[in-house]
């Protein structure tokens, strides 16, 4: 394994990479997500060989910083079992296997312990029902998703090591299974190495390579701890912008950590083309963003130290029970827009805001009567039609409102 290692970073020191920053924690983000992302791991699948490779990387970063194994029977490891199938109603096919959680400590012998975690799993050559290219099996590198979130996890681990941040312990999860459906936190929060009644909170990295020039985090679950609302607007790194949201409900890690009560925060920079395909690669991703990322959640962490344990509070699921739909724009929304409406982070091919004349970039307000200042009136407006129907959707493009009238 340390040959393996070894051998990646002198590959990558032959590479371009390193042009951009002298900065030794940012060379090293480069090489876990560039490792993490490479073909050699054919995409890591949970229970496949690629998942292995992953997981003994990620222990041996843990233990290269200093970490303690915390996984079971004195391992790095936490195994558990998966069975998936996209017809969550099909009791026939699907896939069978054990996957790996990777699990290290930092004991500063405090009270309460910080989970800290990011799931490294991906789609393999395509899962099915996850998958959103529409061509050959081909490798999903998965680079923003979520190497990157691995990255962060694993420069916060070496970070606080060396911080004076120590009235909590932290606990680091590298997650298998969350791309099949949260497998390894839901497993872990059953079946903990640690007592989870002395968690602290916990803080969970999915897709944080993408930050954007308008530098807009979205950060999920701030209605699980009165603290939150306190703390963050203080947080000033790199001229980041936090966009937030009160649930502690979403898909993906933090999810089986706010389902025990324990408050939670997730971490994301938003959707974009390459989600969920074989595009999703190491060299798309902002370093510089991902550094950002890193430092903002690094400088939370340094700034909850002296406040004890976290209160924990219960959220409105407030994904506002958005009206059911029947059709479909064909467009990726923007979720790190913080403006009125629902800008278009892409159009789909041949879909119907593609043939309407719909733009990346655009923003929507109006879908028929229904005025949108949000992704929750969009859905809304779209729940009014159905297939086959016309829609007269009002955008803003630059300075100005556009008509387009789409067919669903």
């Amino acid at each position: 394994m340390k040959f393996l290692n070894l051998l990646v970073t002198l590959l990558l020191l032959g590479s371009n990479l390193f042009a951009q920053s002298p900065d030794k924690a940012l060379q090293q983000m480069k090489v876990d997500v560039v490792y993490l992302a490479s073909n050699l791991l054919e995409g890591r699948m949970t229970g496949e060989e690629g998942e292995r490779l992953a997981a003994e990387y990620i222990a041996s970063r843990f233990e290269e910083v200093g970490l303690k194994p915390m996984g079971q029977n004195g391992s790095w490891y936490h195994d558990f079992r998966f069975r998936y199938n996209s017809n969550p109603h099909s009791t026939e096919g699907g896939i069978e296997g054990i996957g790996k959680n990777v699990i290290g400590y930092l004991d500063n012998n405090a009270p309460t312990t910080v989970i800290i975690g990011a799931h490294y799993d991906h789609l393999g050559h395509g899962l099915d029902g996850s998958s959103l290219y529409a061509g050959e099996p081909a490798i999903h590198n998965g680079a923003d998703d979520n190497a990157s979130g691995v990255a962060c996890m694993l420069y916060l681990a070496e970070y606080l090591k060396n911080s004076d941040a120590k009235n909590n312990n932290y606990l680091f999860i590298g997650f298998s299974g969350e791309e099949m459906g949260l497998f390894g936190s839901k497993r872990f929060a059953e079946s903990p190495t640690i007592d989870l009644s002395k968690v602290n909170y916990m803080l969970n990295m999915d897709m944080v390579g993408r930050l954007n020039e308008e530098k807009v985090l979205a950060i999920n679950g701030v209605g699980t701890s009165p603290v939150w609302k306190e703390v963050l607007p203080n947080i000033q790194v790199d001229g980041i912008k936090a966009k937030t949201t009160e649930s502690g409900i979403g898909p993906s890690d933090h999810t089986s950590f706010y389902l025990k009560d324990i408050p939670v925060l997730h971490f994301f920079t938003g959707q974009h083309t390459d989600y969920h395909k074989p595009s999703d690669d190491s060299e798309l991703v902002n370093y510089d963003g991902l550094y950002s990322v890193s430092k903002y959640i690094a400088t939370l962490i340094e700034s909850l130290d002296q406040k004890g344990k976290l209160a924990f509070t219960k959220t409105k699921e407030e994904q506002k029970q958005a009206a059911s739909f029947k059709v479909s724009l064909g467009v990726m929304p923007d979720y790190v827009y913080d403006g009125e409406g629902m800008r278009i982070d892409a159009v789909l091919d041949g879909k119907p805001a593609d043939k309407a004349g719909l733009k990346a970039g655009d923003v929507v307000i109006q879908i028929g009567d229904v005025k949108v200042k949000d992704i929750y009136d969009y859905m809304e407006g779209l729940s009014k039609f159905n297939k086959g129907e016309k829609a007269t959707v009002v955008v803003k493009r630059k300075d100005k409102e556009i008509k387009k009238e789409v067919v669903f």
